[in-house]
Order: C-alpha cells, then sequence, then structure tokens
C-alpha cells in the first residue's frame, strides 16, 4: 500500500493535481506518525492493515468535518472535505454492502459461538480482522446486536 500511494503522489505532481497531492501527503504523514510511534513500543512499521485502519479514520475525521461546516454554511470547505473523502476512498479496498456485511456476521457469530450481547466483542473484534477497511463497523455492529440479542 505504502508503494501505492507514493506511485500516487508522483502521478498527482505530475498531473498537477493539488488537492490529491496534499491530501496523499497527509495519509503519509499520518502514517509516517504512527511507525514513530511505533517504533517507540519496539514495533515495526505498520502494515496494510493499520495504514486501512489511517484512512477510515480520516474518512471519519472528514466526514464529521463536512457535517460541521455544512452545519456552518460553509459549504465550499465541506466541499472540499468530501472531495478528500473520495481521494481517500481510491485507496481503500471496495466496501462491503449491507447484504454482505449480514451474511459476514452471521459467519462470526456462528464461528465464536455467539449466544449473548456479551460475546459482541469478540465478534466484532474477528469481523475487524477478517474485513479490514472493506466493512463499516457501526453498520456491523447493529447487524451483530440483532444476532445476539
Amino acid at each position: 500500500m505504502r508503494n501505492e500511494l507514493t506511485d500516487g503522489m508522483k502521478a498527482a505532481m505530475k498531473a498537477g493535481e493539488k488537492r490529491k497531492l496534499g491530501t496523499l501527503r497527509l495519509i503519509n504523514a499520518a502514517i509516517k506518525d504512527r511507525d514513530i510511534s511505533n517504533r517507540g513500543c519496539g514495533k515495526e512499521r505498520v502494515g496494510d492493515d493499520e495504514i486501512l485502519q489511517i484512512l477510515g479514520k480520516m474518512i471519519k475525521q472528514r466526514e464529521e468535518s463536512a457535517r460541521i461546516y455544512e452545519e456552518s454554511n460553509r459549504l465550499e470547505l465541506a466541499a472540499q472535505e468530501r472531495e478528500e473523502m473520495e481521494i481517500i476512498r481510491e485507496y481503500m479496498p471496495q466496501q462491503m454492502c449491507e447484504e454482505e456485511v449480514r451474511a459476514a456476521c452471521k459467519d462470526v457469530v456462528g464461528e465464536v459461538n455467539g449466544e449473548s450481547l456479551r460475546d459482541m466483542g469478540k465478534c466484532m473484534n474477528a469481523l475487524k480482522a477478517r474485513y479490514p477497511g472493506q466493512l463499516d463497523v457501526g453498520q456491523a455492529s447493529k447487524v451483530v446486536k440483532e444476532l445476539l440479542g
């Protein structure tokens, strides 16, 4: 994924796409920050799974910012945040549709022998590990609650 991001930066530079270049630089900075913090803990560089988590977090931040900008009637800033979200999504795997999320949740609940809401954490951890960046965690959480409750 690091190579993909670097290639994207080079292409954006050559094409003169300032927004894309700036967004990719922010992504790389976030990854390097995580690398540095991991170094202090004795861990290695972040892998693709952790990069996907970073990208997911960046999308959530931009969604929240866009919502706040819209409420404040700053539509040009909200549009900018949405553009950045689309650029970040280009580097994430395809998101699962609602039926796929439901099927994945059923499989995981069966595998961990989930019987009550006490097993929610086990189920969610298994889903996050198996489908990093592909699944809307909020949506999956609702489905798992339904299945366990």
